[in-house]
Order: C-alpha cells, then sequence, then structure tokens
C-alpha cells in the first residue's frame, strides 16, 4: 500500500508542478495575483481529489485509517518538498515560502493541503471500499 501511495504521490507532484507552471504563465497574468493563486489552488485541489479518486482501488487501503495514513503521508511529503527543495535547492527565503499561508491576505494554499490529507479518505468513501 504505501509503494502505491509513494508512486501516487509523485503524479500528483508532477500535476502540481504542471499547475504552478499554469498558474505563472496563465492565470496570474489573466486574472491578477490573488484570484490567479485561489483559482490555482482549486484546480490543484480538485486535481488531488481526481487522482485519489481514481487511484484509491489500486493504492488498496483496507481500512479508513488506512487511507488517513496514505493522506498523512502525502501531507508530509508536500510539505517537505515545499519547504526543503524550495529553500535548499530553489534557494527561496523562508518567508516567501510562507507567504501561501496567510489565509487574511487573500491566500487559500491551505486548503490543498486538506485535500492532499483527506482525499485518500473521501475518495475511498465514495468508491465504497469500507
Amino acid at each position: 500500500m504505501i509503494q502505491r501511495a509513494l508512486m501516487t504521490w509523485f503524479g500528483i507532484l508532477i500535476l502540481a508542478n504542471i499547475n504552478g507552471a499554469v498558474r505563472e504563465v496563465w492565470l496570474i497574468p489573466a486574472f491578477g495575483p490573488t484570484p490567479g493563486r485561489a483559482l490555482s489552488t482549486i484546480i490543484l485541489s480538485a486535481l488531488v481529489f481526481l487522482v485519489s479518486w481514481l487511484t484509491v482501488t489500486w493504492i488498496a487501503p483496507p481500512a479508513p485509517r488506512d487511507a488517513l495514513l496514505v493522506g498523512v503521508l502525502w501531507l508530509i511529503l508536500t510539505l517537505a518538498f515545499e519547504f526543503l527543495v524550495g529553500h535548499y535547492i530553489f534557494h527561496k527565503p523562508w518567508a516567501e515560502l510562507t507567504e501561501d499561508y496567510h489565509v487574511l491576505r487573500g491566500r487559500i494554499w491551505p486548503l490543498v493541503l486538506l485535500f492532499v490529507l483527506f482525499a485518500p479518505l473521501w475518495a475511498g468513501r465514495l468508491r465504497r471500499l469500507w
């Protein structure tokens, strides 16, 4: 189960990077920074759920608790990638990396993290795995 969950997360990572490129090239120029980021967040949340729905039977968590474990794994990997790779590979300052967490400034990135955490559980329940 964990190996399949990791493989799925790498697919989500690829989609997230494509989504980021679309955001920077088309969404922000077309809609402005805050609406462009918000639309990108909604799109990525939907993609995370779609991938979860398509793969949850393949990942095959035997119980809801295991699906939540998959979500926790994905969340840890997502945060580690965002902060560690963002800072140490792309040399972004910590302040820039945490900017997307300022909900009161119109940033809704934490919505993606909620979907990353709960999408395997929600998808499993919709697929009636348990």
